[in-house]
């Protein structure tokens, strides 16, 4: 009888569906709790009639993160989130503050706000957080297993491609999203991210299913080894908090077991530490807070290769010239960029000086035009036109925008 009692918690009944709840073994040794589809069949098989009435029942599944007093049941359903499995316990983290203070530099204090906020407040938005950088060593896929080792089953480990995918069961209800060798280049994937990382609900759909609502909680975190372009941000976006992070002096190939070791007391620090930041956006991070000169590199390669040229241009013209301020007519530039072997019209011209720029042409003036020779040397030639004037602080703000 005691065997029956005891095997009975080996599985659960959801609606009409039978699962069996076995331990998956992972390569690193450790094991994951799955359930696993059963039939009733088998189970006659394996046990003794009167057993079936000893399986828990479910009316379905719910999915509520909470990491300090976690539910395994809501009413009469299963919750899907899963308990982390570490309890706080006294004791320094020098291994782990090391790391993070090496992910986050200058801003530590808000990296750790981030996992504070993962851990004491599951359900607030967070910033898209994106680590880049070229060089090997640098504790990016480290970190993404390292969250992984603490949220365990509730964080999804995603490729590009499964963002491709219309089938997203599998991640849809997680906590964390992680990306490694993030390269989401595409607009519409860009999109579906940058919308999901504030969705309130999603539709969930699995292979030969309906799709279905399910409140939606996810934040993504991503790591690119492509610091110009892993994904599309746009000037004004303010869900992206992306850091270039350097590589580690010392090189530890047990990092990540050391990591490990100390999650009980990095979680008693996050669980009596003080917030160093409040609620201020949507994203909980004021948008200046989140500005970096990684951001900015990403921002100024997705403006268009029109823009960009046209800022080079400017800033070497102003820079050799000693120019305080620049003017220049459509045509000036037209030419320079023809010179460069970049094809526009004066209408794009004209929207990104007004529109991206707001700089409006002045009525027509005599001046000094500055144009590329032959030899690239700067040539002057005085005109007459509509002119746009652009000053050194205004070109020194357009190029760190936003």
């Amino acid at each position: 009888m005691e065997k029956k009692e005891s095997d009975s918690g080996r599985y659960v009944r959801i609606g009409t569906t039978l699962y069996k709840i076995v331990r998956k073994p992972l390569l690193s040794g450790d094991s994951i709790e799955v359930r696993v589809p059963w039939n009733y069949e088998t189970l006659r098989q394996d046990h003794s009639k009167d057993f079936i009435s000893q399986i828990e029942k479910f009316d379905g599944f719910c999915s509520v993160p909470d990491h300090i007093n976690y539910q395994h049941c809501i009413g009469t359903f299963l919750n899907q989130y899963e308990p982390i499995n570490y309890q706080p316990s006294e004791g320094s983290c020098p291994v782990i503050m090391e790391f993070l203070t090496h992910l986050f530099g200058e801003q530590l204090e808000m990296g750790l706000d981030y996992l504070q906020l993962l851990y004491l407040k599951p359900l607030i938005r967070l910033p898209i957080l994106l680590l880049v950088s070229t060089e090997r060593n640098t504790g990016k896929t480290t970190f993404l297993n390292f969250l992984k080792a603490i949220f365990a089953g509730n964080m999804s480990f995603n490729t590009n491609e499964d963002f491709h995918s219309q089938f997203n069961s599998d991640w849809a209800n997680k906590l964390i999203v992680g990306v490694d060798e993030a390269l989401l280049d595409r607009r519409e994937d860009s999109e579906r991210i940058k919308n999901l990382s504030t969705a309130i609900s999603y539709k969930a759909e699995a292979k030969g299913k309906d799709r279905y609502e399910i409140d939606f909680f996810a934040k993504f975190v991503l790591s690119s080894n492509n610091e110009e372009c892993p994904i599309i941000i746009e000037q004004g976006e303010t869900r992206y908090w992306v850091r270039k992070i350097p590589p580690i002096e010392k090189k530890n190939v047990g990092m990540l077991n050391d990591l490990k070791a100390e999650i009980p007391q990095f979680l008693n620090f996050l669980l009596k530490r003080k917030l160093s930041t409040r609620h201020e956006s949507r994203m909980w991070f004021r948008h200046d807070l989140l500005i970096t000169d990684a951001l900015r590199k990403i921002i100024m390669h997705n403006r268009g290769k029109v823009e960009i040229e046209m800022l080079h241009i400017i800033s070497e013209i102003m820079q050799i010239k000693e120019l305080k301020e620049y003017e220049f007519s459509i045509k000036d530039m037209l030419d320079m960029l023809k010179r460069l072997s970049i094809q526009t019209e004066a209408p794009q011209l004209r929207k990104i000086l007004q529109e991206n720029w707001k700089l409006q042409p002045h009525p027509p003036t005599y001046y000094t035009a500055y144009l590329f020779g032959y030899n690239d040397e700067i040539l002057s030639s005085p005109k007459t036109a509509r002119l746009y004037g652009i000053t050194q602080k205004q070109l020194e703000e357009i190029m760190s925008e936003c």
